[in-house]
């Protein structure tokens, strides 16, 4: 899966709770083929700005550029919503198999033969194929996770933002995800990963944001001391 570079640029982005401000003129950029790890305590709003930027959540004023100009966020929305893709930090599952729920994300459906291989492509690239048939409600929390990236990898979008993909996984499901993630990285895709541990993805991140009192800065603190994510398949 190749994807044509990413430059997507966001400009002063907006967002008021009420009386409270949530996001104070963020920009940030999103860049095919990079990492970028967005961290700040609760409530900072880390998720509304994923879902702004996946054109989910309409700001109180922001530009997008795409690389044809600066253009306001409500008359973008739509191709937002085509380029990006917004994972959930419990992905949601469909009755059914986990291979029926791989098939929901494949948007041309009437070529049967042509379905069912892509779906057993992305079973066997997430390393899902054991359990094709079980039932995707009753399947684990890693392996959840495992299909929500599958499911990403059939839509191929051109940036996945993923809020907490790893939280309340054991070591061997992180390890798993964070695999998936470098190969969608590597495949061109631009990640912006929300996460209260930044040091999990410290080889994934080519950026590390903070987000706090909605002002967002790059961080540049010391991750030496952290054991990077290493590859464990070709």
């Amino acid at each position: 899966m190749t994807h044509t570079p990413l430059k997507l640029h966001f400009n002063d982005v907006h967002k008021r709770f009420g009386r409270r401000p949530g996001l104070i003129g963020v920009n940030i950029q999103l860049i095919g083929g990079e990492g970028t790890v967005l961290t700040g305590p609760n409530g900072a709003g880390k998720t509304t700005l994923l879902r702004i930027l996946a054109g989910l959540e309409k700001p109180d004023r922001g530009s997008v550029d795409m690389g044809l100009g600066a253009t306001r966020w409500r008359r973008c929305y739509s191709d937002l919503r085509t380029s990006i893709l917004y994972l959930h930090q419990h992905p949601y599952m469909f009755d059914g198999s986990v291979s029926s729920n791989l098939a929901y994300a494949i948007s041309d459906k009437h070529n049967r033969c042509l379905c069912q291989q892509r779906i057993s492509e992305a079973l066997k690239w997430a390393g899902l194929t054991a359990i094709a048939d079980n039932h995707a409600k009753t399947i684990s929390g890693g392996e959840r996770q495992r299909v929500a990236l599958a499911r990403a990898w059939l839509r191929e979008p051109r940036a996945l933002l993923l809020d907490e993909p790893t939280a309340n996984l054991d070591p061997e499901a992180r390890t798993r995800t964070l695999e998936l993630l470098f190969r969608l990285k590597e495949s061109g895709i631009a990640l912006l990963i929300a996460s209260h541990d930044p040091h999990h993805f410290a080889s994934l991140a080519d950026k590390h944001l903070q987000l706090t009192q909605g002002v967002l800065a790059e961080e540049f603190s010391e991750t030496s001391n952290v054991t990077p994510f290493r590859r464990t398949h070709p």
